[in-house]
């Protein structure tokens, strides 16, 4: 007879694996340390092999643990996809949702009472990561949909919702004092889709730059705007009111186009699926509200003039 497993133990394996941690995953799912132990053993003695192998303090899935794994994904949401249709839940189904920090305070709350709408006994899971961490988690199934940021012309993966152009960015006050090389620059952490675009056009035109600020927070940026710190690059989406777009008249280099696509992974489920939907159709929506704000072309003339004086 084929091997049956544990339910309980497969959710224990995919939630230890998500947060990192198996002393996380006891507290999330109410469970003491040795069941959760127990678990982990119960499986490997089923499978008959290594599902897992110290690493430090922490456990680290092993090349049958990483497959192994994988399955388990499929099969809890199966299983809870199943019992949500039939109404018999004994925990709500759970989905997990990326999305850039750019998103997080209008197409997000959108998505969410939409969805809500439809599905009321759904766990959602919010990550408003590193947009470079995001497609890493989808591949590997730590998300089941988020929408990112690519090069344009970056290889194909998942669907391209839009093009974007990338701007720099800061108060109009900063801009018109900006006299003089090097330029600050506020910038995310590396790796940084915004951070690679800015230096390489600054390099490009042999304009002289100076790191002001390294943060992994948008709001932290656009403090640092607010500060006078200097200049960042970014979309013209989210931007606050009080943060302007450089004209060309700064004297800065032209900056490349930046897509947002929306990325899902293989074997989602229906409900994940939907929600997917949703996050497509409501960014769309807020981009496209969004694209026509004016930009500013001449706030730094006088900037310039002194610059290049």
């Amino acid at each position: 007879m084929l091997t049956t497993f544990d339910m309980d133990a497969l959710r224990t394996v995919v939630v230890g694996t998500d947060l990192g941690s198996f002393a996380r995953a006891a507290v999330q799912l109410g469970r003491s340390q040795s069941a959760v132990s127990m678990h982990l053993k119960k499986l490997e003695q089923q499978t008959g092999t290594v599902l897992f192998r110290r690493s430090g303090r922490g456990l680290v899935p092993t090349e049958a643990g990483d497959a192994f794994i994988a399955y388990a994904r499929r099969i809890i949401a199966l299983n809870d996809e199943a019992a949500l249709s039939m109404g018999v839940a004994a925990t709500t189904a759970s989905v997990r949702l990326g999305v850039p920090q750019d998103f997080f305070d209008d197409v997000m709350p959108a998505t969410l009472s939409a969805f809500s709408n439809e599905y009321d006994a759904v766990h959602v899971d919010i990550r408003a990561g590193e947009n470079h961490s995001l497609a890493e988690d989808v591949r590997t199934g730590r998300l089941d949909a988020a929408i990112a940021f690519f090069g344009a012309g970056s290889p194909a993966e998942g669907e391209t919702l839009c093009r974007l152009p990338m701007r720099w960015l800061s108060t109009a006050d900063t801009l018109a004092t900006l006299r003089s090389e090097p330029v600050p620059l506020v910038l995310f952490n590396h790796p940084c889709l915004f951070r690679q675009a800015a230096l390489a056009a600054l390099d490009k035109s042999r304009t002289r730059w100076r790191p002001a600020l390294t943060t992994p927070s948008l709001p932290a940026v656009w403090s640092a705007l607010r500060s006078g710190l200097g200049i960042a690059v970014r979309t013209d989406h989210a931007r606050p009111e009080d943060i302007v777009s450089a004209g060309r008249e700064c004297g800065l280099p032209e900056l490349p186009a930046i897509e947002l696509r929306l990325l899902r992974r293989p074997d989602i489920a229906p409900v994940a699926d939907r929600l997917a939907d949703i996050l497509r159709q409501e960014t769309l929506e807020r981009v496209t509200a969004g694209s026509d704000r004016q930009q500013p072309d001449a706030l730094c003339a006088a900037s310039a003039h002194a610059r290049h004086a």
